[in-house]
């Protein structure tokens, strides 16, 4: 019989982003890709499941307004890449065209909600280059709360919030958790 850790009681600290901040926030990073991009003729957005993926849904349409065109997006799934999972046992094959378009020679920008140690994002990494392999690959982030334990770097943040060890940034959008706004909370022990 395993035993499962009690879940940390956590304690809203405050509210860093209401729905109208994180559409504006999100309305300046559009435009700072196109800048940064010339444009979006090569441009793939890629969410991170599960909050990266509204991220870049709601990019590529800001973008598609800006440039009058469409953007591809694409969806990645990392659970199997993680380096804080097992490494022994099964380690499954990611199906070719899950991302839902071709990454090869495009520049790629990577998305997701919070960037902390960068684990994820390392994670992220290699998933996306088992798909092929991209011109050039640039990450987004809605919040940077530093703590970096692997030389990640986004070229695209949102907002940067400097944390404790025992705080949390809980990010909420709409399309997965039916609500939205960002939040500072705090582990109670």
């Amino acid at each position: 019989m395993s035993e499962s850790k009690p879940k940390p009681t956590l304690r809203e600290k405050g509210r860093l982003m209401s729905a109208s901040e994180i559409e504006r926030t999100l309305v300046r990073l559009a435009h700072e890709i196109v800048e940064k991009n010339n444009g979006a003729a090569n441009l793939g957005l890629v969410g991170i499941k599960r909050r990266g993926v509204p991220l870049a849904a709601r990019l590529a349409k800001l973008i598609g307004a800006i440039e009058k065109t469409t953007v591809d997006t694409g969806v990645l799934d990392i659970s199997f890449y993680r380096d804080d999972l097992s490494t022994s046992g099964f380690r499954p094959t990611v199906t070719p065209g899950a991302i839902g378009f071709d990454v090869n020679d495009r520049d790629i920008i990577l998305m997701d909600d919070v960037l902390y140690t960068g684990r994820t994002i390392r994670a992220a990494l290699d998933a996306l280059f088992d798909h092929g392999r991209p011109r050039s690959v640039q990450l987004l982030v809605l919040i940077d709360r530093g703590w970096r334990e692997l030389p990640i770097e986004a070229q695209f943040i949102g907002r940067k919030v400097q944390t404790t060890d025992r705080e949390i940034i809980e990010v909420k959008f709409n399309e997965v958790d039916q609500q939205e706004q960002v939040l500072l909370v705090e582990r109670v022990d």
